[in-house]
């Protein structure tokens, strides 16, 4: 059975440590993931809590390698590239999964660099023949991929499949590793940051339900904003929207920003461009509002509501409150 090395981020994006927190939604579904094709080692970088720890045996890992080193926090991802590629030398790993976020991607492919291995990113399927299921070409086209090198590493998109603990717990053995990392691992520095506020509503990579606007909103977001917090989804814009400065460019969908796989994915106000539709076609229900019945968001929806999104999303969000109460 292959060694199967998950890089699990405890880092935020402010540098601090995520003390008492459980593992993210995401990185229980690569643990899952990963049971399918191999044998999981998680290479944690940063906090290992018992908390920690203990989920990670609940979802089948039996090893840990774990560094604190202070590069892994203080500089950018080219220390947690070099962790993530010795964690895969010390245990003999064929493959490697880590997430599909920006940061994770540029990992990724700067740990397979290191370990001579190919890479496949915005992984939405993988067989236990590793092979990958991907979108290409702005969406247009899902292909399935493998490499040809021996090493394999896998960026994947969160809500491809259910995140399931193991039937046999183990308590994991935690091994440190430290890592002598590169000059280019010092040679730049992060020298001030500006905390994210926080938000009570879900990660837009990791959000199993969506709700997104675009140019139809004409800077209003409020429709989409009740709507989400109805549903328990989060917020997400088009191109048009965060370059009007009408939200903020962290939830940008699309080909130049994040992409999404969402058990629903609702857009609001959209045409739908194929920009647009690289961020979200493997969503697994698309439902579009657009007042356009020529829109061509309407082709790749598997529901389509032609109509004024003020007078729609409102009437939506009461019908929901509703059957709630």
């Amino acid at each position: 059975m292959s060694t199967v090395v998950v890089f699990i981020d405890r880092l935020n994006d402010g540098g601090a440590e995520v003390a008492e927190t459980g593992l993210s939604k995401s990185s229980r579904e690569l643990l899952t993931l990963a049971r399918g094709v191999g044998e999981p080692v998680a290479a944690v970088a940063g906090a290992l809590s018992d908390v920690v720890r203990r989920e990670l045996g609940e979802y089948g890992v039996q090893r840990v390698l774990h560094s604190e080193q202070a590069e892994l926090g203080d500089y950018l991802v080219v220390p947690k590239a070099e962790f993530l590629a010795e964690a895969a030398k010390a245990v003999s790993a064929t493959v490697v999964l880590t997430e599909n976020s920006s940061e994770a991607k540029e990992i990724a492919a700067r740990a397979a660099l290191l370990l001579e291995a190919g890479v496949i990113s915005d992984v939405i399927g993988l067989t236990p023949e590793l092979q990958a299921e991907k979108s290409v070409l702005a969406g247009s086209y899902l292909v399935s991929v493998g490499v040809s090198s021996a090493g394999s590493v896998f960026a994947v998109k969160g809500n491809i499949l259910e995140a399931l603990p193991t039937e046999n717990p183990a308590v994991p053995e935690v091994q440190e590793l430290s890592v002598e990392f590169s000059a280019a691992a010092r040679g730049a520095r992060i020298v001030q940051r500006t905390a994210r506020a926080a938000s009570s509503r879900p990660e837009l990579t990791e959000a199993r339900i969506v709700v997104a606007g675009g140019r139809g909103l004409n800077g209003d977001f409020a429709p989409v904003e009740a709507l989400a917090d109805a549903l328990g989804a989060a917020v997400g814009a088009s191109r048009a929207a965060t370059d009007a400065g009408w939200i903020d460019h962290s939830l940008q969908v699309g080909q130049t920003g994040k992409t999404v796989s969402p058990q629903l994915y609702i857009s609001v106000g959209i045409s739908g461009a194929i920009q647009q539709k690289a961020g979200m076609q493997t969503s697994k229900l698309i439902v579009a509002v657009n007042k356009d019945p020529e829109s061509p968001v309407f082709e790749i929806a598997d529901l389509g509501i032609v109509g004024d999104l003020f007078s729609v999303l409102p009437q939506a969000v009461e019908e929901i409150k509703r059957r709630r109460s």
